[in-house]
């Protein structure tokens, strides 16, 4: 059969699995969209290429296979960059896929040429990339970039094909497709550091797990074993963003007190996890400073990073966790009592005071941008509780995801330490795609402006996201983190991080979905029942009062000094 090499992309694509791409067309990369017609592979196509790279990479989080994006020469490749590296904060396997300029026009001035410079670019950016010159050679390429995207630290790369190769035509019965080119298990921890860390942790008194974002594309077949060992200890768990549901659901009490937990913990079992900003850095006062670290990560150099190694094991997540528990089984250590539990319960809440003072503030109009997350979190626990959610903005971001819960694997994407605004309506359509689950999307009023065109996919899929706006009018966590760090810089109004309050409800009937402003805590949920019975993509556009920062943006504010109630209040009158 003769076909060109925008076929043989699809078909080693569809050898390697993957069962659908997110593109934006062009007239170069045309072939690959046909072939992948051709092949069975859907063709989920977006209004602009970054939202579908963040398509993908929700989608990789969710079900822990690659997610694909097809984008067309230089502009098109180069609106991926965002999107790109918000994977590769993630370690989430992204291929993105591009055409270039024929190789008789490089450095001729013909529309579109960059010659090389795509892949350069491309390559600061991604965990590997490659330009093809071959077209027989194309199914090789792709299946390297496979093996790339899932090593011991998994991440994105890419791909490039001149627009002459793209179109080559040849027979499909003389190209060599690679089979069994990579493995599919992972690494296994040396027994007698296992049994060291076991040692360690049969002598705890308080241990706490964090399950890191790392860990999510190493569980493996040893994702329960993550939770059999936290039963087995009564240890607190923290995971962290990409992690939570993945080793258990937060229904289970154990995974939900971690993080206030750490600060008295005397082994903590670090599991794939980056000791970034979002840990302290592995420092006080969030880590207690004499705790023992057990600490197990497939790529041997991010043990160590920040915190002291006193067990390094180097063996996928799953694995590792498996090996440590029947570890600890083989030495006839029974089950933990109770009371390091409780405890930890206790400093949880501690460590949440001043975000649960928010949660439960209901004596303001316009509505506290906590209350609103808190009320929307109760519809999804208590009407939704396998319901699909994405999370976006700043302010929002951080008041909405420690209310939410996680009771399954990739049900929430949220950007990782990146900190990527923006990502909510790609993450949305990702998780769709995924699981075929409705999606709730929770946002502020900033970040929802990024990416407006994609409720028009959402629309031309059938995709009933329902988008809640968080409203105030500004760029929350800039503004108010300003108001406290440069008061006599913003005293006098705007100052660009002022917003107007926007329709956003209306953008949806634009596109043929369903819309409602809120003002009332009391109309939220039923807000969001009538939008799920419209069967439409829907925004919910709701008024919350300016002036509330969380915990996290008066850290933010003011350089990790905390404040008093009465300072904050000051700031805002």
């Amino acid at each position: 059969m003769i076909v060109n090499g925008g076929r043989l992309f699809a078909r080693q694509l569809k050898n390697e699995g993957v069962e659908q791409i997110f593109t934006l067309c062009g007239g170069q990369i045309m072939p690959v969209i046909y072939g992948c017609r051709a092949e069975g592979i859907k063709v989920i196509d977006v209004r602009h290429e970054n939202a579908g790279v963040y398509a993908a990479d929700a989608y990789a989080r969710a079900t822990g296979k690659p997610g694909v994006m097809l984008a067309t020469v230089t502009p098109g490749v180069m609106q991926t960059m965002q999107g790109v590296f918000e994977a590769r904060a993630a370690g989430s396997p992204v291929l993105t896929i591009s055409a270039s300029v024929g190789v008789g026009d490089f450095d001729s001035g013909a529309e579109q040429d960059m010659g090389m410079d795509t892949v350069t670019i491309l390559k600061s950016n991604t965990l590997w990339a490659a330009k093809i010159f071959e077209a027989h050679r194309i199914p090789e390429y792709v299946t390297k970039a496979f093996r790339q995207m899932l090593g011991a630290a998994p991440g994105p790369a890419y791909l490039e094909v001149p627009v002459n190769i793209m179109k080559a035509t040849l027979d499909m019965d003389d190209v060599k497709f690679p089979e069994k080119s990579r493995v599919s298990t992972q690494s296994f921890g040396d027994p007698s550091l296992i049994d060291e860390a076991a040692e360690l942790l049969i002598h705890a008194k308080q241990p706490v797990l964090v399950a890191g974002d790392a860990a999510v594309f190493t569980s493996g077949g040893g994702r329960a074993a993550v939770e059999a060992l936290s039963s087995h200890l009564n240890m607190p768990v923290y995971a962290t963003t990409m992690a939570r549901g993945w080793f258990g659901s937060e229904d289970n009490a154990l995974f939900r007190i971690g993080e206030g937990a750490l600060c008295e913990a005397d082994v903590i079992i670090n599991l794939a996890a980056a000791m970034n900003f979002r840990l302290n850095n592995g420092q006080p006062p969030l880590i207690n400073e004499n705790a023992k670290f057990i600490q197990i990560h497939p790529d041997v150099r991010m043990i160590g990073f920040n915190c002291p190694a006193h067990v390094g094991i180097v063996a996928g997540a799953g694995a590792g966790a498996g090996q440590l528990l029947a570890a600890i089984k083989a030495k006839s250590h029974g089950r933990a009592d109770g009371k390091w539990a409780k405890k930890a319960e206790a400093l949880h809440n501690d460590y949440r005071a001043d975000w649960n003072e928010g949660y439960q503030f209901k004596d303001i109009n316009p509505m506290h941008p906590a209350r609103l997350a808190a009320e929307v979190s109760d519809f999804l626990n208590e009407e939704a509780p396998d319901w699909s959610v994405a999370v976006d903005g700043g302010d929002a971001y951080e008041w909405f995801l420690r209310t939410v819960r996680a009771r399954r694997p990739g049900q929430i994407a949220a950007y990782a330490a990146n900190g990527t605004i923006g990502v909510g309506q790609g993450f949305a359509i990702g998780q769709w795609f995924a699981h075929g689950k409705p999606v709730l999307e929770y946002t502020g009023d900033g970040s929802i402006g990024f990416y407006l065109g994609e409720f028009d996919t959402m629309a031309r899929f059938g995709i009933p996201v329902i988008c809640v706006v968080s409203n105030d009018a500004q760029w929350g966590m800039v503004k108010m983190a300003e108001t406290m760090r440069s008061a006599d810089e913003v005293k006098d109004g705007y100052i660009a991080t002022t917003l107007v309050e926007r329709r956003y409800e209306k953008i949806a009937e634009v596109f043929g979905g369903y819309g409602e402003y809120v003002e009332d805590i009391n109309e939220v949920k039923p807000a969001i029942r009538r939008a799920y019975a419209s069967g439409k993509p829907s925004i919910i556009n709701v008024k919350v009062a300016a002036g509330y920062p969380c915990p996290f943006t008066v850290m933010y504010g003011c350089g990790g000094q905390p404040l008093t109630k009465e300072e904050i209040a000051a700031y805002y009158g």
